[in-house]
């Protein structure tokens, strides 16, 4: 049986979309940068709603090109066909948001990557390894392209598989207008409809709006267009109508459109129009793929359509499966489906990026820790981001390029190490309280404002604050903490950062097995939902029973939790280990002092090298991996017996 549901051809950019909302593209100040292009959203938005999907295009030998093949990686599309080209640059394309009917953009494709696209690129074995192939329309526009995209379409006929076609008519890619006409759908040609007929023979499912189906059919009477494909094609042809919804024909083509089968629609708030016919399209493939009658079929794509016009950007707007089951299921609360706080939280949450199931994170972000250190043994305390190189070396060393690792970080007296941390595979947490504050209190490059602080980082950054918070405190301190954390994690999200939420009530006055679990349902109820939570060690296993149940019952997406160390012993920390790992959401520890102590005074005296520092280090951490992974080994061997 083949691995892949469905593997599209064809365009492959990167969007770069204006933050600011209500102006021309000659006012934007920041652009959000998106993977782009029909073939590609399609690629990722069927991936999120669970199908198993590739693409097959051209990217540049650049950081553009590499951004979208870990991008799709990261969404779990497979890039087999994604073809690295040595000598020209991927597309790229502005978009804006000008008002509800205005989306202005601009195309740079001249020469890119992905109209490159050659017979050459197209793997036999890669298209047997697919239930269906999904052409676009642009790489019919070019005879290169349109080999490529011909020879996919045979090999996947003569294997059985389906095939569809997005008509994704863009005036300006077939060369009929010029660059300031992105935003023009419709220009006459009958040279590009006869290009388009020669093909649509090919295929079980045509898609497109009623302006495409009209150059596709040659008639802007768009039942008269329809009879025109319908004559040269037996595909299932879908017409896209706007806020009528969509309409499927699996036979002749009656009088009138609404004749047509069609799914129930969502009447919602339109923000963004950009992209949302390849949302729409990756639903109906979920329904047609999955053997769904249209009418299922058709609510799924009409779904998927309205969460793609209510957010910024094409692919980050489209739904997991998990999200479109819950919308489903129950209805439109807020028709501006951006501001529905219950909504955009499934969303955040069955959206991430990457795989963190295991987490040994070596934590070395401490900076008050490390000064006293320096100021005790009189040296100066620019050492320290030296030394906290040497911690990285030691977190890569035992990594050794496998998934799983991380580090805590911070970028004041450890910013060569955080930086240099870029791109290496590694989990990265860095803090931003400032050490040891009660009430909590910010570093000083955080305040006063935090979203423009944040803005700053880079997205595999996440956001970690420690808050020495208690049940029992005043309600000031209260009040004053939680405001605090509360306008944080808003920050974050505005800057699609993760948030780490650390609490460490033991240090503040007795705990109890519920006191954690209380701290954590009072920041649910405050509206904070950590995408992780860092725990000290808890020594019941009710204690941590009840944490765990206090944020599944909030929260069934969240990441999970990391243990922390507190210089614990190792004998210790393995003894809480094995009380934590007999729960499934403890995905690892973030341990830092106990593997870094002795090599932090050591280094700074002089007395060990910077091998000698490192190998210490590593020792220390590898074996507390060990000792963790051992833990979980034990409890899943046991909970399967």
């Amino acid at each position: 049986m083949p691995s892949l549901d469905v593997i599209t051809i064809g365009r492959s950019s990167v969007d770069l979309y204006g933050g600011q909302i209500g102006g021309r593209l000659e006012d934007m100040a920041s652009f959000d940068k998106y993977i782009g292009g029909s073939p590609t959203n399609i690629a990722a938005g069927t991936a999120r709603l669970g199908l198993k999907s590739g693409l097959i295009t051209r990217v540049g030998d650049e950081h553009m090109g590499r951004f979208i093949r870990e991008t799709l990686a990261a969404e779990g599309v497979d890039t087999r066909g994604v073809v690295t080209d040595p000598e020209r640059l991927t597309a790229l394309v502005l978009l804006g948001i000008r008002d509800q009917e205005q989306f202005p953009l601009i195309f740079y494709r001249e020469n890119c990557a992905d109209m490159a696209l050659c017979e050459d690129d197209i793997d036999p074995a890669l298209i047997a390894d697919t239930r269906a192939v999904v052409a676009t329309g642009t790489h019919l526009s070019h005879a290169r392209t349109e080999a490529a995209v011909l020879k996919a379409l045979n090999l996947a006929r003569e294997n059985g598989a389906r095939t569809a076609l997005d008509i994704d008519y863009r005036p300006n890619l077939w060369g009929l207008a010029g660059h300031e006409a992105g935003e023009e759908r419709f220009i006459e040609s009958a040279e590009v409809t006869a290009k388009l007929q020669s093909t649509l023979h090919l295929f079980d499912l045509i898609v497109g709006t009623e302006e495409e189906f009209h150059i596709a059919g040659g008639s802007t009477d768009t039942v008269e267009a329809l009879r025109a494909v319908r004559a040269v094609s037996d595909a299932t042809l879908v017409c896209k109508r706007g806020a009528q919804g969509a309409v499927a024909f699996e036979g002749e083509i009656p009088d009138s459109l609404d004749d047509g089968q069609t799914g129930p629609g969502f009447p919602i708030e339109v923000f963004n129009v950009l992209g949302a016919g390849d949302g729409f399209f990756s639903g109906l493939l979920r329904g047609w793929l999955t053997d769904q009658d249209w009418p299922t079929s058709l609510k799924f794509a009409n779904a998927c359509g309205a969460f793609a016009v209510s957010r910024h950007g094409c692919t980050p707007a489209y739904p997991s499966w998990e999200e479109l089951d819950f919308f489903l299921n129950r209805g439109i609360k807020e028709k501006a489906l951006r501001k529905d706080a219950e909504l955009e939280q499934v969303h955040w949450a069955t959206n991430r990026l990457r795989d963190w199931s295991e987490m040994h994170v070596f934590a070395f972000d401490h900076r008050m820790q490390i000064e006293a250190v320096c100021d005790e043994l009189d040296v100066s305390r620019d050492k320290i981001d030296d030394f906290k190189l040497l911690c990285l070396r030691a977190a890569r060393q035992v990594a050794d390029g496998r998934p799983g690792y991380g580090i805590l970080c911070d970028g004041r007296v450890g910013r060569s190490a955080l930086y240099a941390a870029a791109g290496s595979g590694l989990w990265i947490g860095r803090p931003v309280e400032y050490p040891g504050s009660r009430p909590l209190r910010l570093e000083d490059a955080i305040e006063p404002d935090y979203g423009s602080a944040l803005s700053e980082w880079p997205l595999e950054h996440v956001v970690k604050v420690l808050c020495f918070y208690h049940p029992e405190d005043t309600d000031e301190m209260k009040a004053e903490q939680e405001a605090t954390v509360t306008r944080l994690f808003h920050a974050c999200r505005a800057n699609r950062l993760e948030f780490l939420l650390e609490i460490i009530p033991s240090k503040v006055a007795p705990v109890t097995e519920t006191t954690s679990a209380e701290i954590i349902q009072r920041f649910y109820d405050l509206g904070v939902y950590p995408d992780w939570w860092k725990l000290e060690p808890m020594k019941t296993d009710a204690s941590w029973k009840n944490a765990c149940d206090a944020i599944t019952n909030n929260d069934p997406n969240t990441r999970g939790i990391v243990v922390l160390g507190l210089e614990a012993p190792t004998e210790e920390l393995a003894a809480s280990f094995e009380v934590a790992a007999g729960h499934d959401l403890v995905k690892g520890f973030a341990v830092g002092r106990t593997i870094f102590a002795e090599a932090a005074r050591g280094w700074l005296s002089g007395e060990m090298t910077d091998d000698e520092a490192v190998s210490n280090m590593a020792g220390k951490y590898q074996g507390l991996c060990q000792i963790w992974d051992e833990a979980r080994a034990k409890t899943r061997k046991g909970a399967a017996a």
